[in-house]
């Protein structure tokens, strides 16, 4: 198997602020993961990432958040991709 791509989404909002969601399944588990999913999901304000969801290889399943990092555990690709629209919209409500 091959990878597939599974969402390429770029939303950019009336405020110059943007969302990118990319994912991909894979046919095998980027290590230290151990689903196959690779993915990069991003929002950016500025032109600075203020929130982000990644998975590398040696780091594992991170969110980056206004500079800082931590380790997540993942799930499901749908919780992830909730919880990060979540985030997202909360963001954005707020001053």
């Amino acid at each position: 198997m091959k990878a597939e791509l599974l969402i390429r989404e770029r939303v950019v909002y009336p405020d110059g602020g943007l969302v990118e969601m990319v994912v991909w399944r894979l046919p095998a588990p980027v290590p230290p993961t151990k689903h196959g999913f690779k993915y990069r999901l991003a929002y950016v304000v500025g032109g600075e990432r203020v929130l982000g969801y990644d998975n590398e290889r040696g780091k594992g399943d991170h969110r980056h958040v206004r500079g800082s990092e931590e380790l997540i555990v993942f799930t499901t690709i749908d919780a992830l991709l909730d919880r990060f629209v979540s985030e997202v919209e909360a963001m954005r409500r707020a001053p």
